[in-house]
């Protein structure tokens, strides 16, 4: 069924807001402090450098996640959801206005899917250097536990990746709770600090941040990649809009989270000032009493906290592959629903065991959130650009004027590349990694679409014959005696049977043409079903179908009945709930003890004379087939159902691609 609305007052759904989306921002102190002054290429303790530090670090928070993502970005819904795959749909749903004007849509498009492939890039990293980052807190307490830093981030890894089969539902709700203590810690603790430097204050004119940049060169290239650090998690954002809506987003940033990180990044400025060492550089652990009483429950709050922020990566990871499918960008993989209740919670084990190797390998390589940092940003940089980039099109799609919208992502995207030309410094010490990735996952995306763009111009292409002419020889066999006639040259029986076929498009009416899979099942058996329903899934760019509007069904007659199921990109296809409620309503026949779903499977043929290129692309096409999952198990089909193929032999040729088949009767 369609969710009903949620009637949660804003400050419940705020809660929720600070577990989930600023999980990873809240655990940016971490690190990100430490690695402009103790990391690679680390700045002076003075007075000047800390002032011009935390003026970068307050306008990077104000005008990329305040002013950007919070004001401006989380409008750009749809449907309220957001995310990248929100903003395509968005493009899509404006194809030929002012959208699309200047620039091809599918130019526009295919730079939103690098962006969102290289979200996948850098979320591998954000699990690994959180939680590391948060076990380094006991090497301050003693140098003695340094070695069990790895072996218990490994094993904190495998334990949150072995939940997430139960779903995230169970502690959900402890997650609010605990994020609210972690940012009360983070102020309280800047707090302390700060009122022995309220000097410091300073900070807040920008003419601070640019004497920094001014006073190093080329240098301020690496000051900005440490400073990136403090804004990672705006895509996850923006992504989480529909899990709340844009009012307790907001409230939950201004209200705590915002003052909370600005307090704690002011409190190590000042800790910075003071004389004597950092103890072990760890500069977000030496604003608390060096007692281990003190010191063990805040490494404590810090890994449930780095966890928290890690599940909601991961948990966004599903969300985003399930978008991508929906909207055909990516091959269908195994979904498995989590919650009764709420359709969004799912779990999906391929992406969810390949997430957990790519981290282990990150923290066996690395071994130290420090040396992970230098791997950090350069994707998630580059995707904030993306969406500065793709904002404009969709604001101009709203009708914003070029002189409104122009000047202010121009403005956005000035911030975007700084921060993206900075963290590309970091590509020879680890940064290719998120970028490898990503380049991965958007050729595997733009492959699929491509390839499933081939396929269906060679069903396009296919001769036709009409369902009125399957109609028609199926009233035929029902006023033959024999059930059985002459057809394309050899007999036709009619066997006594209800058969589920899916389809690629829906029917409407005995004009449209037939199934190519139904016609190949009648040439291999020689059998026409007495009852035929030709089933159309149809997950749509909205993320939800109201129930009134599920399905439509066409009775066209000689037992042949076309029914069309919608379901929303944030909906899972209930398959089976939907036949046994037409079958209830009398409107289709299946036998419930034992379904048969007859499914579409293509057999890609390739000629000699096709170009290297094109051949190359279609055999990485054929093994992202392989590996997808098959129709009738996605749609959650195959524990009802008798399994039966429809092999559809399809040859791709330099021109085109065609389906190449029988020669039976066409009209």
């Amino acid at each position: 069924m369609t969710p009903a609305p949620r009637k949660a007052t804003v400050f419940p759904l705020a809660l929720g807001a600070l577990g989930v989306v600023y999980g990873d921002i809240g655990t940016s102190p971490l690190y990100a402090m430490r690695e402009t002054f103790f990391g690679t290429h680390p700045l002076a303790r003075s007075e000047p450098e800390v002032l011009g530090v935390l003026s970068l670090i307050f306008w990077a928070l104000t005008l990329v996640v305040s002013l950007k993502y919070l004001i401006f970005v989380l409008r750009a819904d749809h449907n309220g959801e957001g995310g990248v795959f929100a903003l395509i749909a968005q493009l899509r749903a404006r194809r030929g206005a002012q959208a699309g004007r200047g620039v091809g849509q599918g130019a526009i498009i295919a730079v939103i899917l690098l962006g969102a492939a290289l979200i996948y890039g850098e979320g591998i990293i954000t699990p690994a250097i959180s939680v590391l980052s948060a076990y380094e807190g006991l090497e301050v307490a003693t140098t003695a536990l340094q070695p069990v830093v790895v072996p218990l981030t490994l094993i904190t890894l495998l334990l949150l990746f072995l939940l997430q089969r139960f779903g995230t539902g169970r502690v959900g709700r402890a997650f609010g709770p605990i994020m609210v203590l972690w940012f009360v810690a983070l102020g309280a603790a800047g707090a302390t600090w700060f009122a022995r430097h309220p000097e410091l204050i300073r900070a807040l004119d920008p003419r601070w941040a640019v004497q920094l940049l001014a006073t190093h060169g080329l240098g301020s290239l690496w000051v900005l990649g440490a400073v990136v650090l403090v804004i990672t998690g705006c895509e996850a954002l923006y992504a989480d809009l529909g899990h709340f809506g844009r009012k307790p987003i907001r409230l939950a940033w201004f209200g705590l989270a915002y003052p909370a990180l600005l307090l704690n990044y002011f409190g190590q400025g000042a800790r910075l000032l003071e004389p004597g060492p950092i103890p072990q550089n760890n500069l977000f652990f030496s604003l608390f009493p060096q007692d281990p009483w003190v010191l063990y429950p805040m490494v404590a709050l810090a890994a449930l906290a780095t966890v928290i922020a890690s599940q909601a990566l991961i948990s966004g990871a599903f969300s985003l592959t399930r978008q991508a499918m929906a909207l055909g960008y990516f091959p269908r993989l195994a979904i498995v629903n989590t919650s009764a209740a709420m359709p969004g919670q799912v779990y999906m084990p391929g992406v969810n065991w390949l997430l957990f190797f790519g981290c282990s390998l990150l923290v066996l390589g690395f071994q130290s959130s420090s040396r992970l940092a230098a791997a950090y940003g350069v994707a998630v940089t580059a995707t904030m650009a993306i969406t500065t980039f793709a904002f404009y099109f969709v604001a101009r799609g709203w009708g914003w004027r070029a002189w409104l919208a122009g000047p202010l992502c121009a403005l956005f995207l000035v911030v975007d590349l700084g921060f993206f030309a900075s963290t590309s410094m970091k590509f020879v010490e680890g940064g290719w990694i998120p970028l490898v990735i990503g380049a991965a996952l958007y050729l595997l995306m733009r492959s699929w679409q491509w390839g499933r763009g081939e396929l269906a111009q060679a069903y396009a292409r296919f001769p036709r014959m009409g369902l009125a002419r399957l109609i028609e020889i199926k009233q035929q066999l029902a006023s033959s005696p024999e059930r059985r006639i002459a057809y394309a040259g050899r007999t036709l029986a009619e066997v006594d049977r209800a058969i589920v076929f899916l389809i690629s498009r829906p029917f409407a009416s005995p004009d449209e043409p037939c199934p190519v899979g139904l016609r190949i099942f009648m040439k291999r058996t020689g059998a026409l079903p007495k009852h035929i329903t030709l089933l159309h899934v149809d997950q749509q760019s909205r993320p939800y179908v109201p129930e009134e509007e599920r399905h439509t069904v066409a009775q066209l007659g000689a037992r042949v009945v076309s029914v069309s199921a919608r379901y929303g990109y944030m909906e899972p296809p209930d398959v089976p709930a939907l036949l046994l409620e037409l079958k209830r309503k009398g409107l289709i026949k299946i036998n419930q003890k034992r379904w048969t779903v007859q499914t579409g499977e293509e057999e890609i043929l390739l000629e000699a004379e096709l170009p290297w290129t094109r051949r190359l692309g279609m055999r990485f096409f054929q093994l992202v087939l392989r590996l997808s999952s098959p129709a009738d198990r996605y749609f959650g089909l195959r524990e009802y159902a008798g399994r039966a193929k429809t092999v559809v032999p399809i040859q791709v040729g330099p021109e085109a691609a065609r389906i190449v088949i029988f020669d039976d009767v066409t009209d």
